[in-house]
């Protein structure tokens, strides 16, 4: 699978189990292009902050306005989205027009955007090692299960990700 957790609480994981999948390693997609330790140290740096991937810096207009409504009731922006303090783009490829696009979101927020190259080369890495069967363990993130007993995913601290460990809605 092809998928890290990406605020699926370990549904994610249930779903891998039954259908004895494995799935990319990390709390979030975040995990898988920039590394963990790196994600972990940019939101203790400034806990207000919301990540763009190259997917969402292209899907926008569609993922995040139009599904949260924010097209036919632009009102609602703060209620959303007043708590960020920085938008950063991990640039998968930092390509004009696209670094454009991811300009005119950090302005929709009325904030800077930083940019963070991060290229492909973790998420391919990734793959491979999944693949090949080792996908759990490469980003230090091993099975365990939870109370329920369905397979989930923790970091090496015992923390659990889920949409408030990222920028993402």
């Amino acid at each position: 699978m092809a998928y890290a957790d990406c605020g699926t609480y370990g549904a994610l994981d249930e779903v891998c189990a039954r259908l004895g999948l494995r799935r990319l390693p990390g709390l979030h997609c975040y995990d898988v292009l920039a590394g963990p330790e790196r994600m972990r140290a940019m939101f203790a740096a400034e806990p207000g902050t919301y990540v763009l991937t190259d997917f969402l810096v292209r899907s926008f207009e569609r993922t995040v306005l139009a599904e949260l409504g924010l097209d036919r009731y632009p009102q609602l922006w703060p209620d959303y989205f007043g708590h960020y303090r920085r938008v950063v783009w991990l640039a998968q490829d930092p390509e004009p027009g696209l670094a454009a696009k991811a300009e005119q979101v950090a302005a929709r927020f009325g904030l800077p955007l930083t940019v963070v190259p991060t290229g492909t080369a973790r998420l391919e890495r990734e793959l491979e090692l999944l693949v090949a069967g080792d996908g759990m363990r490469s980003l230090g993130l091993h099975p365990q299960k939870n109370v329920g007993g369905a397979p989930t995913t923790t970091n090496d601290s015992g923390q659990r990700g889920g949409p408030g460990s990222g920028g993402r809605p």
